[in-house]
């Protein structure tokens, strides 16, 4: 193995206990407004994600969606845009990496010394650039792939042999680990990579060809079997 890529939200990042923090506030801390807004964003992000609406659109959906559920008219796009910032604010000071990071990629790296590292996310780049600076992981990886820059997705095979050529290794000596069995995983297979599926959630059942782990620290063991 020459080359290990990871996710960002969800793997790198914990992007669900920051978004839940940020959320209580603005909802008054009411457990099925949160739940709604959790489903408004998994909604919107995948559309954004596969092209069907901007990114500022998918903001703007996810705001209007939680109006309607809390009873209020939808507000137009300035208010929604308004009301987004002030979300943001709160979900950036929750940005955070989950605590198996860095012990993980410290295994990695002396069980894989001439290994090269990589992110593979969708998004903007602005935005996920950010994310990954917060969390102190910038230095760490060499290479840097959101799909918004390069024009490609996952679970599109092109993105992931975009990332390794900017590596310099073939797919074959490459994995990719992420939290989305079909996004991360699956789609990392079907490019020819080793597909690893990180599965914080214990939610099992990973099919043939891929490769699952419970938490980053099971990472070497994998990569390296």
């Amino acid at each position: 193995m020459r080359a290990v890529l990871f996710d960002l939200d969800g793997t790198l990042m914990d992007h669900d206990a920051a978004r839940d923090a940020a959320i209580a506030g603005l909802l008054a801390d009411e457990p099925a407004l949160a739940e709604e807004w959790r489903r408004l964003e998994s909604v919107h992000y995948d559309e954004y994600a596969a092209g069907r609406c901007s990114f500022k659109e998918q903001r703007r959906r996810r705001v209007r969606g939680i109006h309607v559920a809390m009873e209020r008219d939808a507000p137009d796009d300035a208010a929604c845009d308004a009301w987004f910032a002030g979300y943001l604010e709160r979900y950036r000071a929750g940005w955070a990496a989950f605590d198996d990071v860095l012990p993980a990629l410290a295994a990695l790296v002396e069980a894989l010394p001439d290994a090269r590292l990589g992110v593979v996310t969708n998004g903007e780049g602005g935005p996920q650039r950010a994310k990954l600076a917060a969390i102190g992981l910038t230095d760490r990886f060499p290479v840097f792939v959101a799909s918004a820059e390069v024009g490609m997705r996952k679970p599109d095979a092109d993105i992931f042999l975009h990332a390794c050529e900017r590596l310099g290794v073939a797919p074959e000596r490459a994995a990719h680990v992420g939290d989305r069995l079909d996004l991360d995983a699956q789609g990392a297979a079907g490019a020819g990579l080793r597909g690893v599926w990180l599965d914080r959630g214990g939610a099992g059942g990973a099919p043939d060809g891929i490769a699952r782990i419970g938490g980053l620290r099971e990472l070497t063991a994998v990569v390296t079997a």
